[in-house]
């Protein structure tokens, strides 16, 4: 069976569906993370607080509660990246037994398929889950990162380097998070993606529910309007 087989069970929608699904995350990853909009997301919002908070931390005394807070974000990479893990380890298994799709594509009414249409459809969802679980484990990793530069910041105020060591900590710790937040844009859109086995039209439905929720919370939310009435210029 050549490529042109493999792919010619699949309609132009199909096609136009998931060039719709990569253009949206690609799309609303640039658009969150660019700055230069009258209006900013959540994720350029929290730029300011994240760099107000290293220089804070170099005054406070003693270091505990950052220590405690930078922690917390680390499990939370942590918790996302097995999460990533056990749900590829889920989409890989269905891999493998893509029959058992079929009979339920079958009892919902879809057109059944041949299992490697199953397979190409599950393909998407997996790789935007080992995307999302790549984002996690360097997100953890540039968290680590910070708090190493966290601790070189030295306690002497008048050391010449006390400010600049804070704010390499403060570029470190916005990454950490940008990284972070792909991972969950891509965990979003890695269930949006899962509707494909229903069709085309749910495909293209669900990634508009997907880009209607991320929009809302980075642009139309309220902990958004407190964060730029709070925020300083």
């Amino acid at each position: 069976m050549t490529i042109v087989d493999i792919f010619g069970y699949f309609a132009p929608l199909d096609f136009a569906a998931v060039g719709f699904v990569l253009v949206s995350w690609l799309g609303m990853s640039w658009r969150i993370e660019t700055s230069s909009f009258g209006r900013p997301s959540v994720t350029v919002l929290m730029v300011r607080y994240r760099r107000e908070w290293m220089r804070q931390m170099v005054t406070r005394e003693p270091r505990i509660f950052d220590a405690t807070i930078l922690s917390n974000l680390r499990q939370g990479t942590a918790f996302f990246a097995s999460g990533c893990m056990i749900a590829l380890g889920g989409v890989l298994a269905l891999l493998g037994n893509t029959e058992s799709l079929n009979k339920v594509a079958v009892d919902l009414s879809v057109i059944e398929a041949p299992e490697y249409v199953w397979r190409i459809k599950l393909l998407l969802v997996a790789l935007l889950l080992t995307h999302g679980f790549l984002k996690f484990v360097w997100s953890n990793r540039l968290f680590g990162y910070c708090a190493v530069l966290m601790g070189a910041v030295p306690n002497d105020l008048e050391h010449p380097q006390v400010y600049d060591r804070a704010a390499q900590a403060a570029e470190i710790n916005i990454r950490a998070a940008w990284n972070f937040n792909r991972g969950l844009r891509a965990v979003y859109y890695s269930l949006g993606a899962l509707a494909w086995l229903l069709g085309p039209l749910f495909l293209i439905a669900s990634t508009v529910v997907v880009n209607v929720t991320i929009w809302n919370r980075e642009f139309s939310s309220k902990p958004r309007d407190i964060l730029e009435n709070d925020a300083a210029p």
